[in-house]
């Protein structure tokens, strides 16, 4: 239930930036960029409920031939896991590959450290020039990208994501679904 709570109520932007740049003196590290989604309450339940499906005779044939919790695990439910576990690694991989507000907050001054994703939010939000690209200026702001440049640049963005999926999908509705709902 605490997990849960924590889905519906959280601290905020304001508090989440104090621990992260003031208590775990995070500003302009990378780690920053990480550690504040690292742990997700909605795929921790997922995953949760997914072993809880587990064949429970499985496991009783490992501790049969002897097997111990560890080996148990390594040898009969993280084989079985392989379709929760692609899953997982979809959610983290687009939720990451798509994440550019941490980097406004922890790492605004660096340019050198932003990711692909910020770089590309600024060329096409906040008017900033591309190379090769003449910058426009309207009363000492510079002017967004044009349509075409700023549709090019999601068509960028998106194919990491369209390369992958292919790879991820024929898991993506067992792994999923088998975890989200009790059958």
């Amino acid at each position: 239930m605490t997990f849960i709570a924590t889905m519906f109520f959280s601290g905020g932007l304001i508090p989440t930036f104090i621990v992260v740049a003031n208590v775990f003196h995070g500003y302009d590290q990378y780690w920053a960029l990480i550690l504040p989604g690292a742990v997700s309450v909605f795929n921790i339940l997922i995953i949760r409920a997914f072993y809880m499906n587990t064949a429970r005779d499985l496991i009783d044939a490992a501790r049969i031939d002897g097997a111990g919790d560890w080996r148990i695990l390594v040898s009969v439910v993280l084989p079985t896991s392989k379709a929760v576990s692609a899953v997982m690694a979809l959610f983290y991989g687009v939720g990451y590959w798509n994440s550019w507000f941490n980097v406004m907050l922890y790492m605004p001054a660096d340019s050198q450290k932003w990711p692909i994703q910020y770089v590309l939010y600024q060329y096409v939000n906040q008017g900033a020039s591309m190379p090769g690209v003449a910058a426009h200026e309207v009363a000492g702001h510079s002017k967004p990208a044009p349509l075409s440049l700023q549709m090019a640049v999601v068509v960028l963005t998106l194919v990491p994501v369209v390369i992958v999926y292919p790879f991820v999908q024929k898991h993506f509705a067992k792994g999923a679904l088998t975890g989200a709902i009790k059958g």
